[in-house]
């Protein structure tokens, strides 16, 4: 079973600057697509960035600009560089992997932006 571990995440002043890393457990591991999810307190779970295999990827408006979702395949770890970081971008991120039969998640990152 391949696992996802996020890392990354803290707490950051308004404007300021972010990575965030997922690495899959497994070298084998082929996705179709990749993604960073967010959940921010007492929201509903919405997707901030995507990147398929082919290295195509969609952002979610309120993000796009000043995030920028990355692979790198031969280390298995996808990245999220989040710039002009705003209070409004508080949340867990969540790593999500699409295999074709099932998705994978990895535990989540707390992203804290002060103002």
């Amino acid at each position: 079973q391949v696992r996802l571990v996020e890392s990354g995440g803290g707490l950051v002043q308004a404007g300021g600057p972010l990575r965030l890393s997922c690495a899959a457990s497994s070298s084998a591991f082929r996705p179709n697509a990749m993604g960073w999810y967010r959940r921010a307190p007492g929201k509903q779970r919405e997707l901030v960035a995507s990147i398929t295999s082919g290295g195509s990827t969609n952002y979610a408006d309120s993000v796009k600009g000043r995030f920028t979702i990355s692979r790198d395949n031969a280390k298995n770890t996808l990245y999220l560089q989040m710039n002009s970081l705003r209070p409004e971008d508080t949340a867990v991120y969540y790593c999500n992997a699409d295999l074709g039969w099932t998705n994978i998640w990895g535990q989540g990152t707390q992203v804290t932006v002060s103002s």
